[in-house]
């Protein structure tokens, strides 16, 4: 495995918005691999009945008990919220590695596109605010369906990570890979983050033209 050199176990690992399909998704497998999860949002008791559903290794609390406690922490809330959850966690998320896997999307009759992001992308966005955090860019293009679905052991896919911090990129990549199946691959510094962000749009439409659940995989590495 590409990020196999970095030790992850025992890490503790909070989602943001991980009431939320893909939070609750990554949450799942998470908890799965061993790891200690801990769902946040602004209601601590969806929080709380999230983790329920998930069963052993997970619970559930307040966006800020989670971003305090938590090793490692996920942001997977709706772009419409992003920016103001970050400013009020500032203190919180200080000095910790952050993932951002926030898609900025609009969608009309012609399906998903992109939005404009005054900093670039959702990613740069959160490092602007974050400027005391370890900002990773990762998980985008994750299918929640098949996170959550019990038939699917194995997750045919490749997460690209992005950020300027080599050791937090190395961590990101060990921690995607306790996902049977998936590999974490470098994909280039956090200002490269906006087409990842953008390409879900695209994934978007050949799932919907073929009904699929598709990913990514990287050739010859």
């Amino acid at each position: 495995m590409i990020g196999r050199m970095t030790d992850v176990s025992g890490l503790s690992i909070g989602i943001l918005g991980g009431t939320g399909d893909q939070g609750k998704g990554l949450a799942r497998r998470f908890a799965l691999a061993g790891h200690r999860v801990l769902i946040g949002s602004r209601s601590e008791q969806r929080a709380q009945d999230a983790a329920g559903d998930i069963g052993a290794g997970a619970s559930g609390g307040a966006n800020a008990a989670v971003a305090a406690e938590a090793d490692i922490v996920i942001v997977a809330v709706p772009y419409e919220g992003h920016k103001a959850l970050l400013e009020s966690l500032r203190a919180e998320l200080a000095g910790k590695i952050v993932v951002d896997c926030v898609n900025p999307l609009g969608f009309d009759k012609q399906g998903a596109y992109a939005l404009p992001v005054e900093e670039g992308s959702a990613a740069q966005q959160a490092a602007a605010v974050l400027t005391e955090s370890r900002v990773v860019a990762a998980f985008h293009h994750v299918s929640a369906v098949l996170l959550m679905d019990p038939a699917v052991e194995k997750v045919d896919l490749d997460v690209l990570v992005l950020g300027d911090d080599r050791e937090a990129t190395d961590t990101v990549q060990a921690l995607a890979e306790v996902i049977p199946g998936v590999r974490g691959v470098y994909g280039g510094r956090l200002r490269n983050s906006h087409q990842i962000e953008a390409l879900t749009a695209n994934i978007i439409s050949v799932n919907r033209r073929y009904k699929a659940h598709a990913g990514l995989r990287i050739t010859d590495i």
